[in-house]
């Protein structure tokens, strides 16, 4: 991917609401590229929630593809770094979405959903 990320936190919000937008539309590369303009620009320990989602999104492309290799270890590496307490603020809700995502890698349940948090008023 060759674009600069955008400098302000609006617009790095509508690349991750675009990202999980996309993600939950099935179309999972574009996902992972709207995602990863949002990961360029975040620092730890955001960064690694971040570059979990991407993870993520990489391992239900390998799903639809049939390449089941390619959806266990992106999904493991997705799970190892969304798995656990995520920085205070994190807009994308992480707890659900990685039940899923085991249920979905390790058991071959379906694809999880991802939910933006609302934002704290």
């Amino acid at each position: 991917m060759s674009a600069t990320p955008p400098a302000s936190g609006e617009d790095l919000d509508e690349h991750a609401a675009r990202g999980v937008s996309l993600y939950n539309a099935g179309r999972f590369w574009e996902a992972h590229e709207a995602l990863e303009v949002v990961w360029r620009a975040a620092v730890p320990p955001e960064r690694g929630c971040w570059q979990g989602l991407i993870l993520a999104a990489a391992a239900m492309l390998h799903r639809e593809r049939g390449n089941r290799h390619g959806l266990l270890t992106q999904g493991a590496l997705a799970i190892r770094k969304l798995d656990g307490p995520v920085p205070p603020g994190f807009p994308v809700e992480t707890v659900r979405f990685v039940q899923g995502l085991r249920r979905c890698v390790e058991a071959g349940g379906p694809v999880p959903a991802m939910a933006l948090r609302a934002k704290d008023s």
